[in-house]
């Protein structure tokens, strides 16, 4: 059987959240669980989380859990009906004035006063994710008047952005510092931020989450026009975060459509290259909401984003709300595996003509660079206490095992997210020190990993609860007695 090395996300709803639902998608091989913020209650979040760690240790399984602030989505308020249907040529007006629920063919209230004075004549509105545009004819004081450039029905709280981007929302909400707080209560191991500008609004969320109390591991979602516009903000937004997310949903909407291939692989070959785990997004299976199947053109997507080593692959409302969450799961598995097989997943450049940082970063280039090119082994144990080794060496295209042996629970969950990581749980501390070596190896026989005659690669630290303590790196051949 061959390890899947590119990680499945799974976003837990209605269609999700019972026991039966997720022992499948667990046993199906999901890697990483999405509470998703913008939607249920804290005691359903709080139910779902403590539901999938049982689950998953009953499976000797290691899921992440992922929870993602719902920010500041600009949305409409709610129609007297529910719903209108709009045409091209329709005259609609958003204003900050008009009641809240009595929005009619005509006009609807907006949630957010800025809306107004962010926008001039001759700029495009888009709702619901574009399939409505409008473009603004003129500003009053409290009112953009629009004319519609394609039309569809519009319902109750659906979202609106301005093509090219510069809404001026804040990051983070009060809804988001509270659910900041609920993430530090459910130990969560990610933390998703939706909208950020720039490295400032990171480090707001990292300020907030310390405060908190929280060790999750920061998320950002690139899902705005100003955060691609140019490569020193994409860089400096990817360096205040632990993870990048290409949520490609919002982000299609600001860019154009035609604009995002390039721009997810771009950002993919950024966050990889910057040592941060990066996770592809939005309407990957779109289709298995509803069929048991996906279309070609889903595969190819899904199977595009593993050929550009993206960590993981991401389902939205496919396993929160469809009819086929587990079939969805298994469909990805699938095609990540096929894509897997492609020979241009073992080449890799090395970083040649590149510093390294730091010395673990070193450590583990060495790993990959013996791993990649020395034929007898045929696995690498990296001894961490944070992940960060194993990270780094995830970051080098290779078809070689990495096994992250760690002590504590929030590594052994987050090293779940990393292309190519696999979790074993182990505490050096448990042995002599003249005996861990050989303790680890074991540990890979055991699992039939290796046979006697096979090398493997060993990184680890002098001292075993030093965070960035990797310094050193061995070749072991399986059968002989290691120290």
């Amino acid at each position: 059987m061959s390890l899947r090395r590119t990680k499945i996300v799974a976003t837990i709803g209605p269609a999700s959240s019972s026991p039966e639902v997720l022992e499948q998608l667990i046993l199906a091989g999901l890697n990483v669980a999405r509470l998703n913020f913008s939607h249920g209650t804290p005691a359903e979040h709080r139910e779902r989380a403590e539901l999938i760690r049982s689950i998953a240790a009953k499976h000797g399984r290691y899921v992440a859990l992922l929870g993602d602030l719902q920010g500041p989505k600009i949305r409409i308020a709610r129609f007297a009906n529910k719903r209108i249907q709009l045409k091209e040529g329709d005259n609609f007006t958003f204003s900050t004035t008009h009641p809240k629920d009595q929005g009619n063919q005509d006009i609807v209230c907006i949630d957010y006063p800025d809306l107004v004075t962010d926008c001039k004549v001759g700029d495009e509105l888009l709702l619901d994710d574009g399939l409505i545009q409008m473009r603004v004819e003129s500003v009053s004081a409290d009112s953009l008047h629009c004319r519609v450039l394609v039309g569809g029905p519009l319902s109750d709280h659906k979202g609106i952005n301005r093509r090219g981007g510069g809404l001026t929302a804040p990051a983070l909400t009060d809804k988001d510092k509270q659910d900041i707080r609920l993430a530090a209560e459910l130990n969560l191991d990610y933390l998703a931020v939706s909208f950020p500008r720039d490295a400032a609004d990171m480090n707001l969320a990292r300020r907030l989450r310390d405060e908190a109390g929280s060790t999750a591991w920061l998320v950002s979602k690139i899902e705005r026009a100003e955060a691609v516009m140019d490569d020193d903000t994409l860089h400096s937004l990817i360096d205040a975060s632990d993870a990048v997310m290409v949520a490609r949903g919002d982000l299609a909407v600001e860019i154009g459509d035609a604009e995002l291939v390039g721009i997810q692989k771009k950002i993919i070959a950024a966050a990889r290259h910057r040592n941060k785990a990066v996770i592809t997004a939005t309407q990957m299976m779109e289709s298995m909401i509803h069929n048991p199947m996906p279309t070609r053109a889903e595969v190819s997507d899904v199977a595009n984003a593993a050929l550009d080593y993206t960590d993981a692959v991401m389902l939205s409302a496919e396993t929160a709300a469809g009819s086929y969450p587990v079939e969805a799961v298994k469909a990805m598995d699938r095609v990540c595996l096929g894509a897997e097989k492609n020979p241009i997943m073992r080449r890799s450049m090395h970083r040649l003509g590149q510093q390294f940082e730091r010395w673990d970063e070193s450590i583990a280039m060495a790993a990959m660079y013996t791993a990649n090119h020395f034929p007898g082994i045929k696995a690498i144990i990296s001894l961490t206490e944070s992940g960060y080794t194993p990270l780094v060496m995830s970051r080098i295209r290779s078809s070689m095992p990495i096994y992250a042996f760690a002590p504590s629970r929030e590594t052994q969950a987050r090293v779940a997210l990393f292309r190519g990581v696999y979790t074993i749980p182990f505490d050096p501390s448990d042995y002599p020190v003249d005996q861990v070596s050989q303790a680890a190896v074991d540990e890979l026989v055991k699992r039939n990993v290796v046979t006697e005659g096979d090398w493997v690669i060993l990184t680890k630290g002098d001292s075993y609860h030093t965070v960035g303590g990797t310094n050193s790196m061995k070749l072991l051949r399986v059968g002989d007695h290691h120290q």
